[in-house]
């Protein structure tokens, strides 16, 4: 049987919520999903405001074309007045959120970032600590932002174990740091092929 239009529309949830002390807050939306599951594109339809911060996370590579290439495809979708920025520190800037509505994309480059920076592919036990202390950074952040947030991630834990110590400890690191995210956000949405499935 084919989804009706009903079970495939975005849902949607108000823009704020009342949060336990009895003041409203802003909603932080949790958007998984695998490769080319149309996550991001989904995010971006989530958010209909005429001016977004959009924070990438991605780094670019010198001489990986593919790479530019699939940058490139993202900041022509999005619309003229949203203001791409690609932050330092993510955590700083999320708390630093003004009213104006917020989606990252994506968590896992960014967590590969926080694994390279701390040295943590051929490092310790201390290099991967200092990693996860950078996570709950960034769960602490997300918790208390104050705009609109939408966030972005990938899902790897459906697929066979990585044959690699560095694609394990990605799989690892990225699907506890999933879960930490998705207790703070007020919906979670998962991408299969292109159909949201609501989580919460």
């Amino acid at each position: 049987m084919l989804p009706s239009a009903a079970s495939t529309a975005r849902p949607r949830l108000p823009l704020s919520t009342c949060a336990p002390d009895g003041s409203l807050r802003r909603v932080r939306t949790l958007v998984l999903g695998g490769a080319r599951s149309g996550k991001s594109a989904h995010a971006e339809g989530l958010l209909a405001d005429a001016r977004v911060d959009y924070l990438a996370t991605a780094r670019r590579v010198a001489d990986d074309e593919d790479w530019e290439a699939r940058i490139t495809a993202h900041v022509a979708r999005r619309p003229p007045g949203w203001c791409t920025a690609t932050p330092a520190d993510l955590p700083g800037t999320l708390r630093a959120a003004g009213p104006v509505p917020v989606l990252v994309d994506d968590i896992a480059t960014w967590l590969t970032g926080e694994l390279d920076d701390a040295g943590a592919w051929e490092g310790g036990a201390g290099a991967v600590r200092t990693c996860r202390a950078r996570c709950a950074e960034l769960v602490s952040a997300v918790a208390a932002c104050p705009a609109r947030l939408v966030l972005v991630s990938a899902e790897v834990g459906l697929g066979v174990v990585p044959p690699t110590r560095a694609g394990r400890l990605l799989r690892d690191e990225l699907g506890a740091l999933n879960a930490e995210l998705a207790a703070v956000c007020d919906e979670v949405l998962l991408l299969v092929a292109g159909l949201p499935v609501r989580l919460r």
